[in-house]
């Protein structure tokens, strides 16, 4: 089994990269490819870039070429393509970055997509203020002491039970529709969440934490 892919996506870009030698496939939707050629990055890097190519200008086209995967398919956004493309690839972890920021709809649709992936593919979220991904019903992290932590149901969660936070929950509900569990934070160095029903978001604050110290 192949170990780990990261992919940009074309949201706000990020201020700091990974260590790119921790990945075992880079790739970036036409969108993002913008950004990294901006941010003076290693495009020899990337193993794709896919997407209908509706943004892109094709000024790189005789460089670049054999790195371009067109998806014409309009009814899947460009990041649902490349998800399907790297678990194709025989990946199952996946590192994103760009999915927030920008227009709010594209995130909550990024949003989506992971929710569609979630059994496959072990999908998480950076951007500047946080990591965030959906987790099992039995969930435990440590080293998380005094870090921001927020629970979001997705789009409900029965009978979750927490401990380490400063305002934990005993089988307790959670809904987008009346009672959600953001900004809270950790009272302890682990955390660990166990519900019984749905599927739950989970943030952690990054504060300040740079590349490549990965949760």
């Amino acid at each position: 089994m192949k170990d780990k892919a990261l992919l940009f996506i074309n949201g706000e870009p990020p201020k700091s990269f990974p260590t790119l030698n921790d990945y075992d496939l880079i790739a970036c939707t036409d969108g993002a490819f913008h950004y990294l050629k901006q941010g003076n990055f290693p495009l020899d890097q990337l193993d794709f870039i896919s997407g209908d190519f509706d943004s892109h200008t094709g000024s790189d086209e005789n460089v670049y070429q054999e790195k371009f995967i067109l998806t014409l398919d309009q009814d899947k956004t460009d990041f649902h393509k490349a998800l399907e493309i790297i678990l194709e690839r025989g990946f199952h972890s996946v590192d994103v970055l760009g999915a927030s920021g920008g227009e709010q709809d594209h995130f909550l649709g990024n949003l989506t997509v992971a929710y569609a992936f979630k059994d496959q593919l072990n999908i998480k979220f950076y951007d500047e203020f946080s990591v965030y991904y959906f987790i099992s019903k039995n969930f435990k992290l440590n080293g998380v002491k005094n870090k921001m932590i927020s629970l979001y149901p997705f789009p409900s969660v029965e009978n979750i039970t927490t401990k380490g936070l400063n305002w934990p929950l005993t089988n307790g509900s959670l809904s987008i529709t009346s009672r959600i569990g953001t900004r809270n934070f950790a009272i302890e160095d682990e955390v660990s969440v166990e519900y019984e029903l749905g599927d739950l978001l989970f943030f952690v604050g990054r504060d300040g934490i740079k590349y490549p110290e990965i949760y």
